[in-house]
Protein backbone atom coordinates (compact mmCIF):
# COMPACT_ATOMS: atom_id res chain seq x y z
CA UNK A 1 0.00 0.00 0.00
CA UNK A 2 1.29 3.31 -1.08
CA UNK A 3 0.95 6.78 0.90
CA UNK A 4 -1.61 7.52 -1.97
CA UNK A 5 -3.51 4.44 -1.42
CA UNK A 6 -3.45 4.52 2.28
CA UNK A 7 -5.04 8.09 2.40
CA UNK A 8 -7.26 7.63 -0.95
CA UNK A 9 -9.02 4.22 1.64
CA UNK A 10 -9.07 6.55 4.18
CA UNK A 11 -11.19 9.26 2.83
CA UNK A 12 -12.94 7.00 1.25
CA UNK A 13 -14.72 4.98 4.20
CA UNK A 14 -14.00 7.32 7.23
CA UNK A 15 -17.24 9.62 7.67
CA UNK A 16 -17.60 13.43 7.26
CA UNK A 17 -20.78 14.26 9.26
CA UNK A 18 -20.72 18.03 9.80
CA UNK A 19 -22.10 19.16 13.81
CA UNK A 20 -25.19 20.15 12.25
CA UNK A 21 -25.63 16.53 10.89
CA UNK A 22 -24.41 14.48 14.14
CA UNK A 23 -26.69 16.45 16.02
CA UNK A 24 -30.07 15.77 14.04
CA UNK A 25 -28.50 11.88 14.29
CA UNK A 26 -28.54 12.28 17.87
CA UNK A 27 -32.27 13.44 17.81
CA UNK A 28 -33.76 10.76 15.39
CA UNK A 29 -32.10 7.80 16.32
CA UNK A 30 -31.52 8.34 19.99
CA UNK A 31 -34.38 10.92 20.95
CA UNK A 32 -32.24 13.59 22.91
CA UNK A 33 -31.91 17.07 22.19
CA UNK A 34 -28.51 18.30 21.51
CA UNK A 35 -26.98 21.58 23.60
CA UNK A 36 -23.91 21.54 21.83
CA UNK A 37 -21.34 19.54 20.16
CA UNK A 38 -18.05 19.22 19.13
CA UNK A 39 -15.53 17.04 17.41
CA UNK A 40 -13.14 14.57 19.29
CA UNK A 41 -10.46 12.75 17.80
CA UNK A 42 -10.57 10.44 15.73
CA UNK A 43 -8.34 7.51 13.25
CA UNK A 44 -10.50 6.01 10.59
CA UNK A 45 -14.45 6.40 12.69
CA UNK A 46 -16.10 10.13 13.41
CA UNK A 47 -16.62 11.14 17.17
CA UNK A 48 -18.54 13.79 18.74
CA UNK A 49 -18.59 15.00 22.68
CA UNK A 50 -22.32 15.54 22.72
CA UNK A 51 -24.07 17.99 25.37
CA UNK A 52 -27.68 17.06 26.23
CA UNK A 53 -30.49 19.52 26.40
CA UNK A 54 -32.61 18.69 29.63
CA UNK A 55 -36.39 18.57 28.37
CA UNK A 56 -39.73 17.83 30.10
CA UNK A 57 -38.80 14.10 28.37
CA UNK A 58 -35.76 13.73 28.79
CA UNK A 59 -35.39 14.71 32.94
CA UNK A 60 -32.75 11.80 33.38
CA UNK A 61 -30.04 10.30 32.03
CA UNK A 62 -26.88 11.16 30.74
CA UNK A 63 -26.14 14.92 30.60
CA UNK A 64 -23.10 14.30 28.08
CA UNK A 65 -22.31 11.61 25.63
CA UNK A 66 -19.58 10.49 22.58
CA UNK A 67 -21.65 9.40 19.44
CA UNK A 68 -19.50 7.26 17.61
CA UNK A 69 -19.84 7.03 13.70
CA UNK A 70 -17.89 3.91 12.40
CA UNK A 71 -16.48 4.15 9.10
CA UNK A 72 -18.00 2.53 6.14
CA UNK A 73 -15.85 -0.59 5.87
CA UNK A 74 -16.13 -1.55 9.97
CA UNK A 75 -20.11 -0.92 9.24
CA UNK A 76 -20.39 -3.75 7.21
CA UNK A 77 -19.41 -5.82 10.18
CA UNK A 78 -22.01 -4.97 12.73
CA UNK A 79 -21.64 -8.80 14.38
CA UNK A 80 -18.38 -7.27 15.41
CA UNK A 81 -19.48 -3.75 16.77
CA UNK A 82 -22.29 -5.28 18.26
CA UNK A 83 -19.58 -7.64 20.72
CA UNK A 84 -17.32 -4.58 20.90
CA UNK A 85 -20.75 -3.17 22.64
CA UNK A 86 -21.30 -5.88 24.51
CA UNK A 87 -17.92 -5.83 26.44
CA UNK A 88 -18.20 -2.46 27.31
CA UNK A 89 -21.63 -3.32 28.86
CA UNK A 90 -20.41 -6.42 30.43
CA UNK A 91 -16.96 -4.70 31.68
CA UNK A 92 -19.36 -1.91 33.21
CA UNK A 93 -21.55 -4.51 34.79
CA UNK A 94 -18.01 -6.16 36.64
CA UNK A 95 -17.44 -2.72 38.32
CA UNK A 96 -14.64 -1.02 35.79
CA UNK A 97 -14.85 2.74 34.77
CA UNK A 98 -16.06 2.26 31.37
CA UNK A 99 -18.85 4.08 29.28
CA UNK A 100 -22.65 3.00 29.47
CA UNK A 101 -24.26 2.19 26.60
CA UNK A 102 -27.51 4.41 25.14
CA UNK A 103 -29.81 2.60 23.22
CA UNK A 104 -32.25 4.04 20.36
CA UNK A 105 -35.16 4.63 20.49
CA UNK A 106 -35.80 0.87 19.25
CA UNK A 107 -34.21 -0.35 22.28
CA UNK A 108 -31.04 -1.08 20.15
CA UNK A 109 -27.43 -0.79 21.03
CA UNK A 110 -26.66 0.98 17.58
CA UNK A 111 -28.32 1.88 14.25
CA UNK A 112 -27.36 1.50 10.58
CA UNK A 113 -27.64 5.00 9.05
CA UNK A 114 -28.41 5.67 5.24
CA UNK A 115 -26.56 8.84 3.59
CA UNK A 116 -27.49 9.77 -0.17
CA UNK A 117 -24.88 11.76 -1.12
CA UNK A 118 -25.94 12.11 -4.97
CA UNK A 119 -23.71 10.05 -6.09
CA UNK A 120 -23.77 7.17 -3.96
CA UNK A 121 -25.78 5.51 -0.63
CA UNK A 122 -23.24 5.07 2.38
CA UNK A 123 -24.15 3.17 5.94
CA UNK A 124 -22.74 3.48 9.06
CA UNK A 125 -22.98 2.19 12.14
CA UNK A 126 -23.78 5.01 14.69
CA UNK A 127 -23.56 3.80 18.41
CA UNK A 128 -24.10 6.66 21.69
CA UNK A 129 -22.22 6.19 24.98
CA UNK A 130 -21.83 8.01 28.16
CA UNK A 131 -18.75 10.92 28.27
CA UNK A 132 -16.23 9.68 30.76
CA UNK A 133 -14.05 13.03 31.89
CA UNK A 134 -10.43 12.93 32.29
CA UNK A 135 -6.81 13.32 31.21
CA UNK A 136 -5.20 10.69 28.86
CA UNK A 137 -2.88 9.00 29.62
CA UNK A 138 0.08 10.76 27.64
CA UNK A 139 -0.62 14.65 28.99
CA UNK A 140 0.38 12.87 32.58
CA UNK A 141 3.77 12.32 34.01
CA UNK A 142 4.72 8.87 34.04
CA UNK A 143 6.25 6.92 37.35
CA UNK A 144 6.17 3.75 39.00
CA UNK A 145 3.22 4.02 40.86
CA UNK A 146 0.66 4.64 37.88
CA UNK A 147 2.68 2.13 35.73
CA UNK A 148 1.52 -0.40 38.56
CA UNK A 149 -1.70 1.42 38.59
CA UNK A 150 -2.06 0.65 34.62
CA UNK A 151 -0.83 -2.94 34.70
CA UNK A 152 -2.99 -3.63 37.28
CA UNK A 153 -5.76 -2.95 35.60
CA UNK A 154 -4.91 -4.82 32.45
CA UNK A 155 -4.40 -7.85 34.08
CA UNK A 156 -7.74 -6.89 36.33
CA UNK A 157 -9.18 -6.63 32.68
CA UNK A 158 -7.83 -9.80 30.95
CA UNK A 159 -8.82 -12.22 33.99
CA UNK A 160 -12.69 -10.17 33.72
CA UNK A 161 -12.61 -10.75 30.26
CA UNK A 162 -12.18 -14.38 30.45
CA UNK A 163 -15.75 -14.78 31.82
CA UNK A 164 -16.94 -13.53 28.22
CA UNK A 165 -19.37 -14.96 26.70
CA UNK A 166 -21.50 -13.98 23.13
CA UNK A 167 -22.49 -15.96 20.42
CA UNK A 168 -21.00 -14.36 17.69
CA UNK A 169 -17.23 -13.66 19.20
CA UNK A 170 -15.80 -15.08 16.63
CA UNK A 171 -15.57 -11.88 15.37
CA UNK A 172 -12.70 -10.62 17.05
CA UNK A 173 -10.82 -12.63 15.30
CA UNK A 174 -9.32 -11.02 12.21
CA UNK A 175 -6.90 -12.59 9.63
CA UNK A 176 -4.04 -9.54 8.85
CA UNK A 177 -5.66 -7.18 11.03
CA UNK A 178 -3.10 -4.64 11.72
CA UNK A 179 -3.73 -3.68 15.66
CA UNK A 180 -3.31 -7.00 16.12
CA UNK A 181 0.24 -8.15 18.23
CA UNK A 182 0.73 -10.76 15.75
CA UNK A 183 0.46 -8.85 13.06
CA UNK A 184 3.63 -6.79 13.45
CA UNK A 185 4.93 -7.82 9.82
CA UNK A 186 2.40 -6.33 8.26
CA UNK A 187 3.92 -2.91 9.57
CA UNK A 188 6.80 -3.71 7.31
CA UNK A 189 4.74 -1.53 3.95
CA UNK A 190 4.43 1.13 6.68
CA UNK A 191 7.97 2.09 7.04
CA UNK A 192 7.83 4.55 3.74
CA UNK A 193 6.06 6.91 6.50
CA UNK A 194 8.92 7.00 8.39
CA UNK A 195 10.98 8.26 5.64
CA UNK A 196 14.79 8.51 6.94
CA UNK A 197 13.91 8.88 10.47
CA UNK A 198 16.78 7.39 12.64
CA UNK A 199 14.04 5.39 14.60
CA UNK A 200 13.27 3.38 11.06
CA UNK A 201 16.44 1.14 11.98
CA UNK A 202 15.21 0.20 15.25
CA UNK A 203 11.53 -0.37 13.53
CA UNK A 204 13.60 -2.53 11.22
CA UNK A 205 15.59 -4.65 13.65
CA UNK A 206 12.45 -4.89 16.01
CA UNK A 207 10.10 -6.50 12.99
CA UNK A 208 12.52 -8.72 11.84
CA UNK A 209 13.41 -9.92 15.63
CA UNK A 210 9.67 -10.23 15.69
CA UNK A 211 9.86 -12.72 12.47
CA UNK A 212 12.60 -14.92 13.42
CA UNK A 213 12.27 -15.52 17.07
CA UNK A 214 8.15 -14.80 17.60
CA UNK A 215 6.38 -16.20 14.41
CA UNK A 216 8.12 -19.27 14.29
CA UNK A 217 7.18 -20.01 18.07
CA UNK A 218 3.39 -18.53 18.11
CA UNK A 219 1.53 -21.69 18.14
CA UNK A 220 3.22 -22.06 21.50
CA UNK A 221 1.94 -18.76 22.94
CA UNK A 222 -1.34 -18.37 24.70
CA UNK A 223 -3.41 -16.31 22.93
Amino acid sequence: MSSGDGQQSQALTKPSFSEVQASALVESVFGLKVSKIQPLPSYDDQNFHVCIARTKVTTDGPNECVLKISNTESSKTPDLIEVQTHIIMFLRAAGFPTASVCRTKGDNVSSLVSVDSGSEVKSYLVRLLTYLPGRPIAEIPIGPQLLYEIGRLAAKLDKTLEKFHHPKLSSLHRENFIWNLKSVPLLEKYLYALGQNRNREIVEQVIQLFKDEVMTSLSHFRE
